[in-house]
């Protein structure tokens, strides 16, 4: 999936939209932009995304059974839990969002 973003400063724009497009196109993948601040495609490339990684997985999970460790689980499902510690108040600042409505 390619994603081009800040869609609403068309203006500043680094790459011709034809040209992500074709790119997209060449490497079979899908294009969307996005924009956060006019809430344009945000939300739906988040979906997609999370919509291919569900069908990938599901996919993996029918794996024959010798591919599969003797508990029968995928070993695509195995991984190591992180524990992220508090974070000290005094430390966190200011913590506006960009994403903020004023």
């Amino acid at each position: 999936m390619l994603v081009g973003n800040k869609s609403d400063l068309a203006s500043l724009r680094a790459v011709p939209i034809e040209d992500a497009k074709e790119f997209a196109q060449r490497e079979n993948l899908f294009f969307m932009e996005t924009s956060a601040l006019e809430a344009t495609n945000a939300e739906s490339a988040f979906l997609t995304i999370l919509t291919q990684i569900y069908r990938i997985i599901g996919k993996k999970n029918l794996l024959p059974n010798d591919e599969q460790d003797s508990a029968g689980n995928s070993s695509l499902l195995t991984g190591t839990k992180i524990t992220v510690p508090q974070q000290d108040p005094e430390f966190r600042g200011n913590s506006s969002s960009c994403c903020a409505s004023p």
